[in-house]
């Protein structure tokens, strides 16, 4: 934004306490003044030239010494308030400084202002935490590209190579081609849509109604039971009523991809899935916990970032495209929620969404993906 030039703020603060200071010295000059006024007798200038003929009267005694007396505080007041204006705004310069440098992408750069909790420094803190913060998602943004990029090219190459074996090898079995071509084309789709689905819930553009999370989980279960049945894995569901607000899509999508990362990541036979939903201290909960390989802590910590990928999968065609657990976390965290990943004990993994919960419609409406509320 184009401004006209005007005058500092330390400037403006030594003007205003030079003036103060002014207003000050002539309200007291002139308490003084009444003061004589009221309590000096009438004769004290006459006694006064009787006792010493060089004084002079009062009032031509007065004015000189007042008009010294602000002088000398319009002085005072712009020399201190010029240093005074200098020291307390350092911090604002310092803070300034490291604006210039973020806007010139210099995102490392912190104000790390010393001394004791006071607005300022208060300021400094909250602006080094978002420093930090967009450090944090330049850099994760970053990644992502790079990695989306990479997971993009992988299938374009592939079916460049393909078509380059069709067109070369005229006596290729072009329905051996064909079909790679659709697997690969596929895999392609999937990555794009869980592309749109990642921007859509960063955006946070999306519908919020009241969503009952002990349906969606009873629906992704039975949507991904043939796949449970086919990897020998076991899915058990304990499902009580929990009410959320958000979208029903995108949460069904978030449970979805909770229970097919369960099952695909588990025991290679006799696995075990367990989904559970239920409401605690104010908060809607939904847990997904499976069997497994051990997981260590440090490796939990990052299988939410995106192509991020844990122990192996029972079957390789139902791998995914890496961004289960980044889509699960970003809808937790546009539903203003919770995603904790901890490993358990025995083996596999336990992944616990807290939602902020709602109370059922007064009115007996029906909920999304609900039932019939009393």
């Amino acid at each position: 934004m184009a401004r006209r030039p005007g005058l500092s703020v330390r400037l403006k603060l030594t003007l205003s306490y030079a003036g103060f200071l002014m207003v000050a010295g002539v309200l007291l000059l002139t308490a003084v003044w009444v003061y004589l006024l009221e309590y000096v007798p009438d004769d004290w200038d006459k006694r006064m030239l009787h006792e010493n003929p060089n004084r002079q009267l009062l009032a031509y005694t007065f004015a000189p010494a007042a008009g010294t007396v602000l002088a000398v505080l319009l002085v005072f007041g712009l020399l201190g308030g010029w240093v005074l204006a200098g020291r307390m705004l350092a911090p604002l310069t310092r803070i300034t400084e490291a604006t210039r440098e973020a806007t010139r992408g210099s995102l490392a750069h912190r104000i790390r202002l010393p001394g004791r909790r006071d607005e300022f420094r208060e300021l400094a803190d909250a602006f080094d935490t978002m420093l930090a913060r967009l450090e944090a998602d330049v850099a994760e943004q970053e990644r992502f590209a790079a990695n989306a990029s990479h997971e993009l090219r992988t299938p374009l190459a592939i079916s460049k190579a393909l078509l380059e074996v069709a067109r070369t090898d005229p006596d290729r079995d072009t329905d051996e081609i064909i079909d790679r071509l659709y697997t690969v084309n596929g895999r392609a789709i999937d990555l794009t849509e869980a592309l749109l689905v990642l921007s859509r819930a960063d955006r946070r553009s999306f519908a919020r109604e009241r969503v009952d999370l002990s349906l969606l989980a009873e629906e992704a279960t039975e949507t991904l039971l043939p796949l449970a049945e086919e990897q020998g894995v076991t899915v058990e569901t304990d499902a009580e009523v929990a009410l959320a607000i958000g979208s029903p899509a995108l949460l069904l999508q978030l449970t979805t991809n909770l229970v097919h990362n369960a099952i695909v990541h588990n025991l290679p036979e006799r696995g075990t899935v367990r989904v559970t939903t239920g409401v605690h201290r104010g908060t809607a909960v939904l847990t997904v916990e499976n069997t497994g390989a051990k997981v260590t802590p440090q490796l939990a910590s990052t299988l939410t970032e995106p192509f991020r990928r844990g122990a192996e999968r029972v079957r390789t065609h139902h791998a995914g495209v890496g961004l289960g657990l980044a889509i699960v976390q970003t809808i937790t965290r546009a539903h203003d929620g919770t995603l904790t990943l901890a490993p358990r004990a025995e083996g596999g993994i336990r992944i616990t969404v807290e939602l902020p919960a709602t109370a059922p419609p007064a009115d007996g409406a029906r909920t999304s993906y609900g039932r019939m509320e009393p």
